[in-house]
């Protein structure tokens, strides 16, 4: 006797890898914001930038396209250019997440150079709040520079 396999004819349930996807929801995946939300609202107030330009968060992305990412607080903002290496639907751990994107060389240098920025301006803070006479004195040297 002969056993009929009933899977036959039914397609495999493994999705074809996307040609093309929403910006926001590869923001998500890539591990750039926590939520869907969070990259719709970084979308909108124009933190991310596609071939230079504002997008909407229905922008489509394929693979090798550009991107620009700002990041953080107006104190400590970082600014990112990555290439997309691939596209993914769904949220993975991190180290899945990294495969989908490669920053540029010049990106990484120049957010190296802002972090040194960043570092070297905290060591200049004094430990206390001048005094009347000391900022009586420091307003002289300012004066004097003007």
């Amino acid at each position: 006797m002969r056993k009929h396999n009933k899977n036959h004819n039914r397609p495999s349930h493994s999705q074809p890898e996307a040609v093309r996807m929403r910006i926001d929801k590869w923001l998500w995946a890539a591990r750039f914001y926590r939520t869907r939300t969070l990259a719709k609202e970084a979308i909108e107030s124009g933190r991310v930038h596609y071939a230079g330009s504002r997008v909407k968060t229905s922008k489509e992305i394929a693979v090798g396209d550009e991107l620009q990412i700002r990041q953080g607080s107006a104190t400590a903002m970082t600014e990112k250019t990555v290439i997309v290496e691939a596209l993914s639907a769904q949220r993975g751990n991190a180290s899945a997440a990294q495969l989908l994107y490669s920053e540029t060389d010049e990106s990484t240098e120049r957010r190296a150079y802002y972090a040194e920025q960043r570092k070297l301006a905290n060591l200049a803070r004094p430990d206390n709040k001048p005094n009347k006479k000391q900022r009586r004195e420091l307003q002289r040297f300012k004066d004097k520079q003007d």
